[in-house]
C-alpha cells in the first residue's frame, strides 16, 4: 500500500507553525541592556573604557595578544587588508563560496581578489586550489571558517610560511570554535570576527580584528580612526590637544555602549556555544539517515561554532528544485535561508571578468544548499518544527 504524501502548507495544507521561525536573529537579555544602560549614563559614548576593557577580555577569549573593536566585521576585514599593506598590483585569494564582504576588503584597497574552489566536504577553502591560484603577485589568502567549522589551518599556516603569505582568517563565523583544541583567533597572522546581530554575540553592528603582531595591532588601530596616532580618550587622559594623521584611514571606531552590550553577551558565549552544539546534534540525529538530505561534514580535529547549519539537498531523489523546496519550508513557518551565492557570480565581480564555470565544487554545492535556523535561543519545540517541517516536505517531494 503506498502511503499518501503529506499536504504541503504552500498547496493549501495546514503549516507546522503559524509564525515563521528566523534562521537567526540576536539573544537579549536584561543584564544587557542594563550594561548598555550604565554606558549611556557614563561620561563616554565613543572612544572610552568600555572599548578597551572588550578589547582586552576579548583578545583573552580567542587567545590572541591584541584585539581591536570596530564598527563592523566588514571594516574588519578592510583593517585588516590595510594592515598587511594591500595596494593596487597585489591580489589575494579568497574562497569562492563565501560572504562578498571577504573579497569586497581586498578590492577596497585596489588589490585583486583571486577566488578559490572549496573542499567537497566541508566547503571549506580547499588549500590545494589556493596554492595553485598563487602567482607571484599574491601577497595575501584569506580563509573562512565556513558555518564554524575551521579550515586546516595546519595547511594554511605550512603555505603562507612556505610562500612567504599573509594568512588571514575570516572567523565571522567561529568565534568560539577550536582547531585541534586551539581556539580560532590565535592561528593566523591575523583574524576577524563580527559582531553582527545573527552572529555569536552582537554589539548591533561591530568587528573586531585580532592578533600576535603589536604593530599591526597599532596600525589598525590607527586605521579606524581616520590614520590618526592618538584618539580622544588618550588625549584627555594626558591633558593634550595634539594629534597627527599619519596615513588615510576611516572613521570604524566602535561605541562604549555597543561594546558594553558585547561584552555583557560575551561573558554568556560558553553557554550559548553549548545550545548550538545541542541544536546541531539534534539536526544530525534527525537527518542522518535521510536519503534526500546530506548533514554537513565536521573533521575530527574541529570543535564547531555552528554559526550555520547547512545541509545540502540530495536533488536526484526529489522532484523539486532547491527553489521549491525553500518555498514549502518557509509556508511550513521554517525560516530558511541560502549561504552563499559564489561571490564571483555577482555582477559586480562578473564586469571584473570573472566567469562562471572556474569553481566546479562551490558552483555545483551552491545550487543545493540549504541552512535551517540556528541561534541560541531555539527552544526545543523550535528544533522539533524545523525537524517536523524538513520531514514533511520531503517526504512530499520525494520521487
Amino acid at each position: 500500500m503506498t502511503r499518501a504524501r503529506p499536504v504541503l502548507a504552500i498547496d493549501g495544507g495546514p503549516p507546522v507553525r503559524q509564525k515563521l521561525l528566523p534562521y537567526a536573529r540576536q539573544l537579549i537579555g536584561e543584564d544587557d541592556i542594563a550594561a548598555v544602560v550604565a554606558t549611556l549614563r557614563g561620561d563616554w559614548l565613543t572612544t572610552g573604557p568600555a572599548v578597551e576593557t572588550f578589547e582586552e577580555r576579548f583578545a583573552a577569549f580567542v587567545g590572541a595578544r591584541h584585539a581591536v573593536a570596530v564598527s563592523s566585521g566588514t571594516a574588519a576585514l578592510h583593517a585588516a587588508a590595510h594592515a598587511l599593506g594591500l595596494r593596487p598590483g597585489d591580489e589575494a585569494v579568497v574562497p569562492a563560496l563565501t560572504f562578498a564582504a571577504t573579497a569586497n576588503a581586498v578590492c577596497y584597497l585596489g588589490a585583486r581578489p583571486v577566488f578559490a574552489d572549496v573542499q567537497r566536504d566541508t566547503l571549506n577553502v580547499d588549500p590545494a586550489a589556493v596554492e595553485a591560484a598563487l602567482t607571484p603577485r599574491t601577497r595575501a589568502v584569506f580563509t573562512v571558517d565556513f558555518t564554524g567549522v575551521p579550515v586546516d589551518y595546519d595547511a594554511f599556516r605550512e603555505l603562507a610560511s612556505r610562500r612567504n603569505l599573509a594568512l588571514v582568517s575570516d572567523a565571522a563565523h567561529a568565534l568560539g570554535a577550536r582547531y585541534r583544541e586551539v581556539p580560532v583567533g590565535s592561528l593566523a597572522r591575523i583574524t576577524t570576527f563580527s559582531l553582527h546581530p545573527v552572529k555569536h554575540i552582537t554589539a548591533g553592528e561591530g568587528g573586531v580584528v585580532a592578533t600576535d603582531d603589536a604593530e599591526l595591532a597599532s596600525r589598525i588601530r590607527h586605521f579606524r580612526n581616520h590614520g590618526i596616532t592618538s584618539d580622544h580618550h588618550q588625549r584627555e587622559a594626558v591633558g593634550s590637544w595634539w594629534y597627527e594623521m599619519r596615513e588615510l584611514g576611516f572613521n570604524y571606531r566602535i561605541t562604549d555602549f555597543q561594546c558594553a552590550l558585547a561584552q555583557s553577551q560575551l561573558g554568556k558565549l560558553a553557554e550559548w556555544l553549548e545550545c548550538r552544539c545541542a541544536i546541531a546534534a539534534r539536526y544530525t540525529e534527525a537527518f542522518g539517515g535521510v536519503p534526500e538530505l546530506e548533514p554537513p561534514t565536521v573533521p575530527a580535529w574541529a570543535r564547531p561554532a555552528w554559526h550555520l547549519y547547512v545541509v545540502r539537498l540530495n536533488l536526484e531523489r526529489l522532484r523539486a528544485g532547491r527553489r521549491e523546496v525553500f518555498a514549502a519550508l518557509r509556508a511550513e513557518g521554517i525560516g530558511v535561508n541560502v549561504h552563499y551565492i559564489p561571490v564571483p557570480w555577482h555582477p559586480y565581480y562578473q564586469a571584473l571578468g570573472h566567469r562562471r564555470g572556474q569553481w566546479p565544487v562551490a558552483e555545483a554545492e551552491y545550487e543545493r544548499l540549504l541552512s535551517l535556523p540556528m541561534w541560541a535561543g531555539m527552544t526545543p519545540a523550535d528544533v522539533d518544527d524545523t525537524i517536523a517541517a524538513v520531514t514533511k516536505v520531503l517526504a512530499a517531494y520525494r520521487r
